[in-house]
């Protein structure tokens, strides 16, 4: 959307929904996309939602911002794929006059950059072998993401990138991890990439699954920030007026 875009027209309220977490870590990570949000976007009304574990609801946050006056809403989904609640949970929460859902976070080549310097903070080496850990999801669409995802950082390192799954989908990150090592050589490595916006239960998961290095989480990080934006500017021009 274009800056006289903006001036001709009030900007709707920006609801990030996340999965929710229990980890204080993940919490704070998820927090930060939405802080960097609103300093490069003071101009936005800018809440926070979840779908599981955190409250308050996607769909109780949407109807409430909408009681507020706001000229309308784009749910941005901080999840880094479709699947279940992109496809129901934030679609029955914009179920609603002037609502609309944006794109989730990923795939996009921003992913892979920052998934390139999380490996090489964790001191990615010549003969190491990368798998590339994601959530999961029983959708096919979020596989492909993923696939995507996993292809370009395959061509951003240069080597091969394996993936695990957390949950929903074959093979979980114990068992690719354990087929990486069987690969092994001289002094390498098996080296995860944490396809994950922050700490919490399936980073956990991956930090039990055997690997010798895991890289950190995508968040905090401003080119999510970016992303968020984008998403949002995307989906912001198909929102009707209220009335």
């Amino acid at each position: 959307m274009t800056n006289a875009m903006h001036a001709a027209r009030p900007a709707p309220a920006l609801v990030g929904c996340s999965h929710g977490t229990g980890n204080e870590d993940g919490r704070a990570a998820i927090r930060s996309i939405l802080d960097g949000v609103r300093t490069r976007r003071p101009d936005l009304v800018v809440r926070e939602a979840f779908v599981d574990v955190q409250q308050p609801e996607v769909a109780d946050v949407v109807r409430e911002t909408l009681d507020e006056g706001a000229p309308g809403v784009v749910v941005v989904p901080l999840l880094l794929s479709v699947g279940f609640h992109v496809k129901v949970d934030i679609a029955a929460a914009v179920d609603v006059p002037a609502a609309e859902a944006s794109a989730p976070l990923g795939p996009d080549d921003r992913l892979v950059e920052i998934l390139v310097d999380r490996l090489a903070t964790a001191g990615l080496r010549e003969g190491d072998v990368v798998v590339l850990a994601a959530a999961g999801s029983s959708d096919a669409a979020a596989a492909l993401a993923v696939e995507a995802v996993a292809a370009g950082l395959s061509d951003a390192l240069d080597q091969p990138v394996t993936i695990g799954y957390g949950a929903g989908a074959e093979p979980r990150v114990p068992a690719a991890v354990a087929a990486a090592r069987e690969g092994l050589t001289g002094d390498g490595r098996v080296v995860v990439a944490s396809y994950l916006l922050a700490p919490g239960y399936f980073h956990d998961r991956v930090l039990e699954a055997g690997a010798d290095v895991v890289a950190d989480p995508l968040a905090p990080d401003e080119r999510l920030v970016e992303i968020v934006l984008d998403r949002f500017d995307d989906a912001a021009a198909a929102v009707p007026p209220v009335g």
